[in-house]
């Protein structure tokens, strides 16, 4: 099975690894939160090298008692990562985890190839 992320198609036969960088303050796992944009590229850099196929950018923790955030909050906090990461590494492919249409659509048009939307399209 292939998708097309961006003129790339991914064979996804086999499993491929996703890298998580999340940009909130309070992510479940706390090695991967990245709220800078520097140490966020770092992340993605050392990621791709060891072989991840997706980088998985997050602006809002879906940890079970996690304080919800504004859509223009989850933006913020995601929107200069993935215009960072593109321009640093352009070919690689980010996949944007949120349940928001808005910031979804915002992502992909700041180079995010795919939509992991963890409501499953309830927006």
């Amino acid at each position: 099975m292939f998708i097309n992320c961006k003129g790339q198609f991914v064979d996804l036969s086999q499993p491929a690894v996703m890298g998580i960088i999340n940009t909130t303050p309070d992510s479940f796992y706390t090695l991967s939160r990245n709220q800078m944009v520097e140490q966020a590229l770092q992340t993605a850099e050392t990621m791709l090298a060891e072989g991840a196929s997706f980088l998985d950018l997050g602006g809002e923790s879906t940890r079970p008692g996690a304080e919800p955030v504004s859509a223009h909050e989850e933006q913020d906090r995601v929107l200069p990562i993935i215009e960072a990461i593109t321009k640093a590494f352009p070919d690689s492919l980010i996949s944007i985890d949120t349940y928001r249409a808005s910031t979804a659509h915002a992502a992909v048009k700041a180079g995010a190839s795919l939509v992991n939307d963890v409501s499953a399209g309830e927006d």
